[in-house]
């Protein structure tokens, strides 16, 4: 038994951890991967006040460190199921008296676990292109994540499919290792911030495709060429690259909740500013949840304000 199991070890999951235990309460934190979240992928994180330059995986390095020495209990478990302790799986078969108390059961591949309340962190995965062929040559020329794979590519072209922050600092650090970086955007404007397009237009081996998607992927072995259409006039062209770096947005990964909690079209979960959902005694924290701005600031805000509300149940 638990005070308090946060699902998720990334920047909502660990701050929500160190704040229940500062309240006082029993913290057991579950994820399926590794901690950290999406964010140690990028090897500049500039924009978190009071911190002016660190590496993601840095920075949650030391929340994971300032956790454990509060307490933390760390599992590095699969969440299966999330239910109300009087056996109920289904929202409709809830109760309104069951929605306002009682434990919660987490079931994992391992074992099960009860508590208070629960804190659901669990993030978001990047999202696909769609495309024809798109796993085929995912690892064969395709990647999700620069900062991973981006030396195999040294003094190659490449692309990177993206206009928000993440695309824009892909195609930043690309640019250091790769002889030619094209950025590819469906739009005019970019969604990222200022600051990072106008860096970007100042480096010689960077080229903007703007109103341009990619249609088909070409290649034998592994990826030899883009087909990108543009949305204005609808011609067609083709782009030899050698690595595609897509940087599209995430999805939620709230599936196993949507018994319970409510979520929104596009699976996330509903839950205000106060972070909490419509079960009593389950909060949602960080990009889990259906917000407006996803950054790290809101994220450790989050979970800083699921923690503290948490340890009220």
């Amino acid at each position: 038994m638990k005070d308090v199991i946060i699902i998720g070890a990334g920047t909502a999951g660990l701050t929500a951890a160190i704040y229940a235990l500062r309240a006082g309460k029993s913290v057991l934190v579950l994820e399926q991967g590794n901690y950290g979240g999406q964010i140690i992928n990028t090897p500049k994180v500039e924009n978190y006040p009071g911190i002016e330059q660190i590496s993601g995986y840095e920075f949650a390095a030391g929340l994971y460190r300032q956790a454990e020495k509060l307490g933390m209990e760390y599992r590095s478990e699969k969440v299966t199921d999330i239910r109300l302790e009087d056996g109920a799986e289904a929202r409709e078969e809830l109760s309104s008296a069951s929605l306002e108390t009682g434990n919660k059961i987490v079931e994992t591949t391992e074992q099960s676990y009860r508590a208070r309340a629960v804190i659901l962190a669990t993030g978001a995965k990047n999202r696909p292109l769609g495309i024809e062929k798109e796993a085929e040559y995912t690892g064969r020329g395709i990647s999700y994540c620069a900062t991973c794979d981006g030396m195999f590519f040294r003094g190659k072209k490449v692309a990177v499919v993206g206009g928000g922050n993440t695309a824009l600092e892909d195609a930043a650090f690309l640019s250091n290792y790769c002889e030619k970086v094209y950025l590819i955007h469906r739009r005019e404007a970019f969604r990222g911030e200022e600051k990072l397009v106008k860096e970007l237009r100042k480096k010689e081996n960077v080229e903007f495709f703007l109103n341009k998607t990619v249609q088909e992927l070409e290649g034998g072995a592994t990826l030899q060429a883009v087909v990108l259409r543009d949305k204005i006039s609808g011609e067609e062209s083709r782009l030899e690259i050698s690595g595609l770096f897509v940087a599209i947005g995430q999805m939620p990964e709230n599936g196993v909740f949507a018994g319970l909690v409510d979520l929104d079209e596009n699976g996330y979960i509903l839950a205000g500013e106060d972070c909490r959902t419509n079960v009593e005694g389950i909060f949602a924290a960080g990009d889990c949840r259906k917000k407006t701005v996803r950054q790290l600031t809101t994220a450790a805000a989050d979970g800083a304000v699921a923690a503290l509300a948490a340890a009220q149940v």
